[in-house]
């Protein structure tokens, strides 16, 4: 298992982008559930946000390319708005266990 980061460090309603053995990821807590995906827009490929952990719309119920303005689902990661409609983030697995986010080594 590879520790991601504190429980703690993702507040309900808050986002955070992060970096696992090259591997770029956003982790959001909505409704006191953790969603992890990989950060990276299926329409080019390019991380999500531009600024540091700023992944969610102005009304924070929404996931937002800032390259494109594509919107996501935060519960399935689903493209509803933007040239990628359809098309979903890869989520990837995780465990939260004793106050820490971990994520299994095998992708």
């Amino acid at each position: 298992m590879i520790r991601l980061c504190a429980a703690s460090d993702i507040a309900e309603g808050q986002s955070k982008g992060l970096e696992v053995e090259g591997q770029r990821l956003l982790a959001i807590r909505k409704d006191g559930t953790l969603h992890v995906y990989e950060n990276s827009c299926p329409h080019r490929g390019v991380p999500l946000e531009w600024l540091a952990d700023q992944f969610l719309d102005s009304s924070g119920s929404l996931i937002q390319c800032a390259t494109h303005g594509a919107l996501f689902l935060i519960d399935s990661g689903e493209c509803v708005a933007g040239p990628c409609a359809g098309q979903t983030l890869r989520a990837l697995p995780y465990v939260e266990r004793d106050g820490i986010i971990w994520m299994p080594n095998a992708r």
